[in-house]
């Protein structure tokens, strides 16, 4: 049976409007009448009338009246209700005619055009003969009228066309064509109102009940009286489930109980009564539910059933769109789903009622025919319409119906009305946010696509779908997914989809008995080795066979034998974890590399090579294991026992190299770890695991793992407890530990104008030469300049020294030291002024060491960093009082003067006041200064005085504060074109947007053209401009919003920005950068707040 069979009628489902017929107008050639009839039909507003208007001919023939019963005692209906009533009513059959006629009241041929008028009215009634349709006459008239009254002559001339036609004076009407056409237009439509419901009343003769109070409905409906319409569908569907049902009417009943039905529903949205709607369809569905008919034709029911929830879902969403307020627990979703259910039940139904011998065909003749291509009646059946006893007339031409809807039911394809209404399920749960149900019914949506045989697409859905359930966590529905998407990736002969979902079916996430595990990892090692796999069960013989040549198409292919999983993505029956051993190794010792692999399939399996992919590429080289044997069986025992995973059992692969010199202060990275299956000489697989570990399961496992307080069991030494194995992805390369000790000899003070020595002695604690060994000594730059220039330093004390000596010798060469050889060097100091001053002693060296075989070439130095300081850029200046003092010192108080060439930030303030130093301890205190522009680019400008009060402390007597004044070094200062900062919080949260937001100012009185790009990191994601270039004006800030997204816990790296200034390409990227902070503590995602505390 077709599906059209159980669409409701259209002209049940649209809104009934009475029918009225124009006549007399010519809207083709006559440009008035189509005003006229446009005036009626065009851009009609809803609070209009609602009529449904037809031009038809003056001669138009309507349908024949049947001669009306005086009594219905004896009579026996055939029916409840006729297929063409409502149509007829509808579209056949007008309430009124209405005959438009040109005649004015001065008009000089009156007489003929009322008698021309009168005939044209009698030939409307010829036609309507034994209807009780009225007939009214419109009159265009060219002129306006007078007010009632005052035309005589229009009156008397209105009464004797009215005897003429023999019409009431109601049934007459002017209609002047003016301006003001669409007004009178609505005016008429109003009286019109008046006989439409005449010609109501005047139909309601029916007395038999269901259909009576059905057309009571319907006809009130067409009045637009839809307070009364609810009332008698109320009526007739109470009515209808007191007939007396039996297997020849129970499609009749249950047909027409769910028209009435589907007034009452739409009449309740309507009405603004959804829970009326609501309670209404439950009751109809309990009622009916069970009246399942004939057995052998229970399909019928359950499409029945389904094409109710259908409709219903339909009236929800319209209302819905109407303004109705759905929710997530009561929307249309439910009924599509309950619909797409019984579309189900009745395919099930129809494969077990309609699977007949192959020698079974369609009857003949056709019992399905009718004599008028219809039926009669709604609800009966084509070979005996009208009947309406329990016991059929021929049981023979019944069971040539039965067997016919059986042969048509077969031919239904039902998987295209299931995804039809699973489909509007799932965009209505996804409207209103159910993400779980949608997810549910994309799972049904991709079994039906399976079952029609349209692999693609339900693999497409399937897949979509997979991996809300690897999130959630939910193996056994993943396992049953993953069952038929591994069928159509074999029916559809796809290699990697079909590798990808037997790793996991094989794997820990798959919950299938060890038999079926078994089944599909040697398929997997046949699709490995180039080989066909067995059929997957339960699959379409007809598919089989096309897939079997699919796949031997796939072996016939010489290329396209590679793939690359990404397993973060799955839960393969592969893990893997990959760590340093330490978090930070020296340049002179080896990187050490841990690599734990773990296989959870029912049968060993080997891999033929383990790399690992590092952020240095040059060290991937040591960091490789590979089979060297060349078996085309993987099943086979390899030459390397290690490359052989035995399931439940965990194997570590180590791996060591060498750092290179320059990689000393960087960190270097686990990016990713590759494992391959197969042979590069067939077809083999890469796994990647992405920072070298994990997949869709393993956060997840490792979170339960650390939380656990389950007792281990203790293993063998050799073995390793999986769990146990924490991750560590990343290294720093530290410089190497310098053994070499520097000794000063010398007796303070120094004299003015003194030779003064001092002996520095280096004595080598290496375990080899120290080759190219290099001593700068002098005075430490930044002090002030009159102590440059008052101070030289000489090798040779027996010279006399002038301004021509430097105050700094730098790279003094001293030659090799052996292990353990001293070197003696003495440095005369000569110092024309006194006054403190601070030396530097810097030993530089390289050494030859062996690592590993390897021979690596380390560069050992002690020094201090001397920074410079930019224009209108804050800076720190740190104070470090040390006391040498064999007493305790009091500080009373501390001051600091600035030169002009320093502005303070802020108002200094002592930081040290009452502080106590005893011997070799340190007070610090700090100061946020800025320089103001200098003149001429680069200068080195005064800093300005420190002025500390202290005391010695002593508990017998009162001492004396000491003032001593210390003159602040000088600092070079430069300009800068361009001022970079941030704006940032003090730290981050994992997976919580963190706002940064960049301030690039002009300090120059040139437009600065501005490159800036965003370098990425991997513990951040961001949004923003990635790329730009601007333009920022002389004296202008221009800022710069971004919104970082942190990944990982710690002290984490920022992306960086590279900041090229076009008119300045000496001006470095790094430079500017140093103006902004590079890292930002993240911490980590915290738990949900317990209540009782937040409640505290």
């Amino acid at each position: 049976m077709s599906p059209a069979q159980w669409d409701l009628p259209p002209e049940l489902c649209c809104r009934p409007m009475a029918f009225v017929a124009l006549t007399g107008l010519d809207v083709v050639y006559n440009a008035i009448h189509r005003a006229i009839w446009d005036a009626f039909c065009a851009n009609r507003r809803a609070d209009r009338v609602p009529i449904s208007f037809k031009v038809l001919p003056g001669d138009h023939e309507y349908p024949k009246c049947r001669t009306k019963r005086t009594s219905y005692e004896w009579y026996i209906p055939k029916g409840i209700l006729k297929t063409g009533w409502m149509n007829k009513h509808l579209n056949l059959v007008p309430a009124l005619v209405v005959l438009f006629y040109e005649l004015d009241w001065d008009d000089p041929q009156w007489k003929e055009k009322q008698s021309e008028c009168a005939t044209k009215v009698e030939i409307v009634r010829t036609s309507l003969q034994g209807r009780n349709t009225k007939v009214a006459v419109v009159l265009i008239q060219k002129k306006t009228p007078l007010p009632p009254g005052e035309d005589l002559v229009a009156s008397e001339r209105a009464s004797a066309l009215c005897g003429a036609c023999d019409l009431s004076g109601k049934s007459l009407f002017v209609l002047p064509h003016t301006d003001h056409l669409v007004g009178y237009i609505i005016r008429l439509e109003s009286l019109d109102v008046e006989y439409l419901s005449l010609y109501v009343v005047s139909n309601n003769k029916y007395l038999l009940f269901v259909r009576h109070q059905f057309k009571m409905g319907f006809f009130s409906e067409l009045k637009q009286d839809t307070q009364n319409a609810l009332k008698y569908y109320r009526t007739a569907y109470s009515l209808v489930h007191e007939l007396r049902a039996h297997e020849t009417n129970m499609l009749e009943i249950k047909t027409m109980a769910g028209f009435i039905n589907y007034k009452i529903c739409r009449l309740c949205f309507q009405h603004n009564t959804p829970l009326d709607a609501i309670a209404q369809f439950r009751k109809h569905i309990d009622l009916c539910k069970k009246k399942i008919g004939s057995a052998e034709l229970a399909f019928e029911h359950t499409a029945w059933m389904s094409k109710q929830f259908q409709s219903f879902g339909d009236l929800f969403d319209e209302a819905i769109k109407l303004g109705l307020t759905a929710i997530q627990t009561q929307n249309p979703g439910f009924y599509y789903q309950q619909a797409a259910y019984y579309a189900q039940e009745r395919k099930q139904q129809a494969g077990q009622l309609c699977s007949h011998e192959p020698g079974v065909g369609y009857p003949a003749p056709d019992p399905l025919e009718t004599p008028s291509g219809a039926l009669d009646f709604y609800g009966q059946r084509p070979w005996r319409q009208g009947h309406q006893s329990i016991d059929p007339p021929d049981s023979e031409k019944e069971k040539q119906g039965i067997l016919a809807l059986q042969v048509k039911e077969r031919d239904v394809l039902h998987s295209e009305l299931v995804i039809a209404l699973l489909s509007n399920a799932v965009a209505q749960f996804k409207k209103y946010k159910c993400p779980r149900m949608k997810s549910h019914l994309m799972v049904q949506m991709g079994e039906e696509y399976y079952h029609a045989k349209d692999y693609t697409k339900a693999l497409k859905l399937l897949d979509y779908v997979m991996c809300d359930y690897r999130t959630e966590r939910w193996w056994s529905l993943l396992t049953s997914i993953l069952c038929t998407a591994l069928k159509c990736s074999y029916l559809m002969g796809q290699v990697k989809d079909y590798i990808t979902y037997s790793m996991e079916l094989v794997g820990r996430a798959s919950i299938l008995p060890e038999e079926q595990k078994s089944r599909i990892e040697k398929n997997l090692i046949k699709v490995l080795m180039n080989e066909v796999p067995q059929p997957e069960p339960d699959c379409d013989l007809a598919s089989v066979k096309t897939a079997q040549s699919l796949w031997s198409d796939r072996i016939s292919l010489a290329g396209n034998n590679e793939f690359t999983i990404e397993v973060q993505d799955y839960v393969p029956f592969v893990q893997c974890k990959a760590k340093f051993l330490y978090p930070s190794f020296h340049i002179d010792e080896p990187v050490q590399l841990h690599v734990y692999v773990r296989a959870d399939c029912p049968h060993p399996v080997r891999f033929s090579k383990l790399c690992v992919s590092l952020s240095n590429q040059e060290y991937n080289q040591y960091c490789l294991l590979e089979d060297a044997s060349k078996e085309k069986d993987i099943l086979e025992t390899s030459t390397q026992e290690n490359m052989c995973l035995v399931p439940g059992k965990t194997r570590k692969y180590c791996f060591k190299f060498v750092a290179k010199t320059e990689d000393v202060g960087k960190k270097i990275e686990i990016t990713s770890v590759g494992l391959m299956l197969g042979r590069e000489t067939g077809r083999y697989v890469y796994l990647n695991w992405r920072g070298g570990w994990g997949d869709a399961a393993s956060s997840h496992e490792t979170l339960q793992a650390s939380r656990s307080f389950k007792r281990r069991t203790r293993l063998p030494e050799q073995q390793v407890d999986w769990d146990t194995v924490t991750i560590q992805s990343s290294t720093m390369i530290i410089s190497r530990v310098p053994k070499i000790s520097v000794q000063l000899t010398h007796e303070p003070p120094a004299l003015t104008n003194e030779m003064y020595c001092m002996i520095v002695t280096i004595q080598s604690e290496e375990d080899t030469v120290a080759k190219d060994i290099k001593l700068t000594a002098g005075l430490k730059p930044g002090q002030d300049a009159n102590l440059t220039q008052s101070t030289q330093i000489t090798l040779n004390g027996s010279e006399v020294c002038d301004d021509s000596h430097p105050a700094l010798l730098p790279d003094i060469p001293l030659g090799d030291l052996q292990p353990g050889q001293k070197i003696v060097k003495p440095l005369y100091i000569h110092c024309v002024s006194t006054g403190s001053r601070i030396l530097l002693f810097h030993v530089a060296y390289s050494v030859s060491a062996t690592v590993e075989g390897k021979d690596i070439n380390c560069k050992c130095h002690k020094f201090e960093h001397l920074e410079r300081v930019y224009v209108d850029i804050p800076f720190l200046l740190m104070m470090d009082i040390l006391s040498a003092s064999p007493w305790l010192i009091e500080l009373v108080n501390s001051e600091v003067q600035l030169a002009s060439s320093m502005t303070p930030i802020d108002q200094p303030q002592s930081q040290v006041e009452g502080v106590t130093l005893q011997t070799s301890e340190c007070a610090s205190e700090c100061f946020l200064l800025k320089c103001p522009p200098v003149q001429n680019g680069t200068s080195t400008v005064a800093s300005g005085h420190y002025f500390i009060s202290w005391k010695r402390k002593s508990a017998f007597a009162e001492t004396s504060v000491v003032r001593t004044i210390v003159i602040l070094p000088h600092v070079m200062v430069e300009n800068i074109p361009l001022y970079v900062h941030a704006e940032l919080p003090s730290f981050g949260r994992v997976r919580e947007s963190l706002p940064v937001r960049y301030h690039l100012e002009n300090r120059t009185g040139l437009v600065q053209d501005v490159e800036i790009g965003v370098e990425p990191s991997d513990a951040f994601m961001f949004s923003g401009l990635k790329q730009v270039r601007m333009r920022i004006l002389p004296g202008s800030e221009q800022e710069m919003l971004y919104n970082f997204y942190p990944l990982m816990a710690g002290y984490q790296v920022l992306p960086q920005l590279n900041i090229n200034l076009l008119r300045f390409p000496n001006i470095s990227s790094q430079l500017l950068r140093r103006f902004l902070p590079s890292r930002i503590f993240v911490k980590p995602q915290g738990r949900n707040g317990d209540t009782s505390i937040e409640a505290a």
